[in-house]
């Protein structure tokens, strides 16, 4: 029988996990990113404090990138409050999770460990071992110079000894730029040529050409256009959400893209032009949305789903439409997993590729819409703000769960796309239904299955075994 602090500690963790999916500094619809950094920086300390291991472990249990970086850097910065066995299992995490990270939010956190004096023998090793595997260190010697510098000096790392053609070069690289007179690694040639030269501005990563195109006064639309050839994937999709017009995706990108970043994608496409790439836009987010299915696809029975396309749903200013990327993606992934699928959208719209934000949060009746058809599985992907009118969804579910369904024949799990910083944490529709944060609709099946342990029967004992085992395959991919 668990004890009331046993059921009080799982709920602990659950609530931090869901904060740090959701939570990524930015504003939110309701709330901005003064109040958030408050309310995810109490938590990081309270986890650290209680449950260290169970902090360190949420690592692998697919929170956010910003959130993985301050838990490294807390680990890191606390070691001597570890004992031997702890540091020996936040090692393996710490470096699965640092090869898991983009490029910039690790030199990110590098700069963040330099500038907070935190230079224990530990710290050093990990950045040594991390920036001694890095693929392409000219590259990336460019691209974060400024970063790279301080982690090389921070890290103690010898420079000289690291692996590649641009190895010898780099010390003068970083540190005399001046002194060399040409360089032989041709990307760090390519840089010094862009101090004077306008054409080699279009040769360099695009996040350092901007710095010199700005020196050149080169007009925005014409470096765009010149340095199309140079941008990645991402950067392309940053670019189009942005307006750039001049980098729209080809087909064969659009391929490869992952589902949520391929919804977030589409919804940045004016209506009109969504209507007439009908066929091309469905198909990609339908061939996404089966490759994240893999072997799970039609595996779920009938699922009924309730996505939030109200108002609230666009989001911030920071995180324009964020809520209705998720949703979009949502969707198309609930499809592929489920044998029968009934999708109902709050605005009553039957377009998935033409959802908007719009109109009120009217949850209530749209799960009651939903739970009439009986499904084996009922997911609510919102933000949690019920307000037409106030608090029907928590009455719905209630009467739901006491009178009508008793028995749980019906799985009802809320997935919630934004953090409450008021709440600190994720913002529920009712007290006996899970809800689960979520950043991306890729981690949509294995929230599904964590969020069972939100109903407040499942205790710490239960909770931790299902950690130990997400850890334990999580690090053994990366042994494989």
């Amino acid at each position: 029988m668990e004890s009331v602090a046993d059921l009080t500690a799982a709920e602990d963790v659950l609530l931090f996990v869901n904060a740090a999916v959701a939570a990524t500094g930015q504003d939110e619809f309701h709330t901005g990113r003064e109040r958030q950094t408050w309310s995810v920086d109490f938590l990081h300390e309270y986890m650290l404090v209680n449950y260290r291991d169970l902090y360190a472990a949420a690592l692998a249990l697919g929170i956010n990138d910003r959130n993985k970086a301050r838990i490294v850097q807390r680990l890191l910065s606390t070691g001597a409050d570890a004992v031997p066995a702890q540091r020996a299992v936040e090692g393996r995490l710490i470096r699965r999770a640092l090869r898991d990270l983009p490029a910039s939010r690790v030199y990110r956190l590098f700069t963040a460990l330099q500038k907070a004096k935190v230079n224990n023998r530990r710290t050093r090793a990990v950045m040594r071992e991390w920036l001694a595997a890095r693929p392409d260190l000219g590259f990336e010697a460019v691209k974060y110079r400024g970063a790279f510098k301080r982690a090389a000096v921070h890290a103690h790392l010898d420079l000289d000894g690291l692996p590649g053609e641009a190895g010898d070069e780099l010390a003068a690289f970083l540190f005399a730029p001046k002194a060399i007179g040409k360089f032989r690694t041709p990307l760090f040639e390519t840089w010094r040529r862009a101090h004077y030269e306008r054409a080699a501005v279009f040769e360099l990563p695009y996040t350092v050409a901007e710095g010199f195109a700005a020196a050149h006064r080169i007009p925005r639309g014409a470096f765009l256009e010149g340095i199309a050839p140079q941008l990645t994937r991402n950067e392309r999709l940053r670019l189009q959400r942005s307006g750039g017009e001049a980098v729209a995706l080809d087909a064969a990108a659009l391929g490869r893209m992952p589902l949520t970043r391929l919804a977030a994608y589409v919804l940045a496409i004016p209506a009109n032009e969504r209507e007439e790439r009908r066929a091309e836009l469905t198909g990609a987010l339908r061939a996404a949305a089966r490759r994240t299915a893999g072997d799970r696809a039609g595996t779920w029975g009938a699922v009924a789903a309730v996505l939030d396309d109200s108002y609230s749903a666009s989001g911030s200013t920071e995180k324009r439409r964020r809520p209705l990327v998720v949703a979009l993606a949502a969707h198309f992934l609930l499809e592929a997993l489920a044998g029968e699928y009934r999708p109902l959208w709050l605005s009553g719209n039957d377009d998935a590729l033409l959802a908007k934000p719009r109109g009120v949060t009217a949850l209530g009746e749209r799960i009651l819409d939903a739970l009439e058809t009986g499904p084996e599985t009922l997911v609510v992907v919102s933000d949690g703000w019920d307000n037409a009118p106030a608090g029907l969804a928590a009455e719905v579910l209630r009467v739901w769960a006491v009178r009508l369904d008793p028995q749980r024949r019906t799985a009802i799990v809320h997935l919630n796309p934004v953090f409450d910083a008021d709440g600190i944490g994720v913002r529920r529709l009712a007290p006996g239904v899970p809800t689960a944060g979520i950043r991306d609709a890729e981690d949509l099946p294995e929230l599904v299955a964590f969020a069972r342990f939100d109903d407040g029967r499942s205790g710490i004992a239960e909770l931790r075994a299902a950690v130990d085992a997400r850890v334990e395959r999580w690090l053994a991919e990366e042994d494989r």
